[in-house]
């Protein structure tokens, strides 16, 4: 028989230790998200399809990735101020509705280096769509909010779209 000291599987650290003794800011941070599909650079490319997505009004099981600029402003040639880094699958039969699951990953200012998990339903027709961020890091470790999506521009012989997005975001 071996014995040995087992250490913990868990434990609970104080709030001190993981620096998050403060307390919690909520955050609004308002830019574009430039999905490029088309051209000799595109930002988002379908990586999947079954047989019968092309079948489907709303290409249903289609899977694309994307690495999406996000801009100061609504102009391509805007500031840019982080990346949205992900993927989007149809996920509806009967509407044209996403899951999104991407990281906002920041590179400009106090947010630098930090990044924000949304994870959520995009029913791209409706004026404007909530995700949920379901986590963080960084300055955002541990965050909680929601953004608000809203299709400025749609081009739907290439696919491009800009989109404006309000991220509101509790975090320590």
């Amino acid at each position: 028989m071996v014995t040995s000291k087992s250490p913990n599987f868990s434990q609970n650290p104080s709030l001190q230790a993981l620096g998050l003794n403060k307390q919690k800011k909520l955050s609004h941070l308002h830019f574009y998200f430039h999905d490029i599909v088309s051209g000799p650079n595109p930002t988002a490319i379908w990586v999947a399809q079954t047989p019968t997505s092309k079948k489907s009004p709303t290409l249903f099981g289609s899977i694309a990735m994307f690495d999406d600029p996000l801009t100061v402003g609504p102009e391509k040639s805007s500031k840019l101020v982080g990346r949205a880094q992900g993927i989007y699958g149809s996920a509806s039969q009967s509407e044209d509705a996403l899951l999104m699951t991407m990281n906002l990953a920041f590179v400009e200012g106090k947010f630098n280096g930090s990044s924000l998990s949304v994870f959520g339903r995009n029913a791209v027709v409706e004026a404007v769509r909530e995700m949920p961020i379901v986590g963080g890091s960084g300055v955002f470790r541990f965050a909680r909010g929601y953004v608000q999506a809203r299709t400025l521009k749609f081009n739907a012989t290439s696919g491009d779209a800009l989109v404006e997005y309000d991220v509101f975001v509790f975090h320590y």
